[in-house]
């Protein structure tokens, strides 16, 4: 199933089912308004839902609609959880290396993740406003689930079944302002601005057979100014899946319907297969010649997203962006 939250001018907007194909969509609003609320009675919506699907995708929905990307919003335009991991604990190994700091053996048993602003997501199609080049504006290329209801202490076994759809993210990230965050030992929050995701979110059955071991087995294609950036499998080299993910971050909390877990920057060891995020790239070049010289995004800049099923088919639609400068009345 296909779910997407049209922009209807209020902040929740209103929640549409969309086509294998996204093609076609249609409003659900007699089942739920919004997306949040069919994740808060997920159990007895969701069959519901699935049935419009189905309709839908038999051509048999005479209220359907084109329908167009660039009339959504997030799949959840705000949240009450945003939790970002970082599964591909070699990307965080690579970026330790060149800065000449060694990794604690502790970061392959133990996930780091860190609580982001969830009051204000980004449109997958809406510009990113940024206040100064000089903040080092970057793009992270993720995968992310959403869950339902989950206790505390929930094993990473017992988590898998409440991981009830899947999106892309960009999460967007200033890196000249992350230093100093850091070193006041009290993490993200400047350095962390509003995040985009996919204009679909889908269930992990869309998925088929790339689906499995808690991990989508697939390739995330991130292009800067519409040349290639990076293809890396999203399967592939990711040491903490999503049910380890979920289950750490409710080890000591209950996560409530619509937790969005993310999997942190997508990073294989074949670098070939291009980065998801400017700082790898330069970190790469640091490593290899002593500097970097890919720049970080400037304004004007366009970054795009997107993953496709072993048919060429787009799953979640894209992330389309355009780096835009704040004008007075946004910075005041």
């Amino acid at each position: 199933m296909k779910l997407a939250t049209l922009n209807n001018g209020k902040r929740d907007g209103v929640l549409a089912v969309v086509s294998r194909d996204l093609t076609q969509a249609v409003h659900v609003s007699e089942l739920a308004p919004t997306l949040q609320a069919a994740l808060d009675e997920w159990a007895e919506l969701s069959p519901q839902l699935a049935l419009v699907y189905q309709r839908l995708n038999d051509g048999d929905c005479p209220d359907a609609f084109p329908f167009d990307q660039n009339a959504c919003l997030s799949p959840l335009p705000r949240a009450y959880q945003w939790a970002d991991g970082s599964a591909y604990v070699n990307h965080v190994e690579l970026v330790r290396k060149a800065r000449g700091a060694e990794m604690p053996e502790s970061f392959w048993h133990d996930p780091l993740m860190y609580q982001g602003g969830s009051d204000s997501f980004l449109p997958p199609r809406g510009p990113i406003v940024m206040g100064s080049e000089e903040w080092g504006i970057d793009f992270e290329s993720e995968v992310a689930v959403i869950t339902d209801d989950v206790p505390m202490g929930t094993s990473p076994q017992a988590a898998a079944s409440h991981i009830k759809l899947l999106m892309l993210v960009n999460d967007v990230s200033l890196r000249n302002l992350i230093p100093g965050e850091l070193a006041k030992g009290f993490g993200f929050f400047q350095s962390k601005p509003s995040s985009a995701f996919s204009p679909v979110a889908i269930t992990p059955d869309e998925l088929g057979e790339a689906w499995h071991d808690g991990k989508v087995h697939l390739p995330l294609l991130t292009h800067l100014n519409g040349a290639l950036f990076g293809a890396p499998d999203a399967g592939v080299d990711m040491t903490f899946n999503f049910p380890e993910l979920v289950a750490h971050a409710a080890l000591t909390r209950p996560l409530g319907a619509g937790c969005i877990i993310g999997s942190g920057t997508v990073s294989n060891y074949d670098r070939s297969a291009g980065s998801s995020c400017l700082a790898e790239r330069r970190m790469l070049e640091i490593i290899e010649s002593g500097q970097a010289t890919t720049p970080f995004l400037r304004f004007g800049d366009t970054v795009s997203i997107a993953m496709q099923d072993r048919n060429g088919l787009s799953l979640f639609g894209t992330i389309l962006q355009r780096v835009m400068p704040a004008d007075a009345s946004q910075t005041k």
